[in-house]
């Protein structure tokens, strides 16, 4: 399950780079990092469950905050909630 919503998370992403804009790029780049990390994470201690995939994705953005304006914070926040959605 782990995997499988993982790619779609990030066909997700790579369907909208046509058309995307560039504050949508970043955040789309900026997210798969995050995305694959957690689900990594998930991978290495066996859990399978998609709500854990989320909320560590989730853990992983705001432990990173720092790293972005509150400018970028919005616009990656918003996609993650457009893709968690859709995914």
């Amino acid at each position: 399950m782990i995997i499988e919503f993982e790619e779609k998370l990030l066909a997700l992403i790579d369907e909208r780079i046509s058309t995307a804009s560039d504050d949508e790029l970043f955040a789309g780049g900026y997210l798969r990092g995050h995305i694959s990390l957690s689900a990594a994470s998930c991978e290495e201690e066996g859990i399978g469950s998609v709500d854990e995939l989320k909320k560590r994705i989730v853990d992983s953005l705001d432990q990173a905050r720092a790293e972005l304006s509150p400018a970028d914070r919005i616009v990656v926040n918003d996609l993650w909630l457009e893709l968690s959605n859709l995914a």
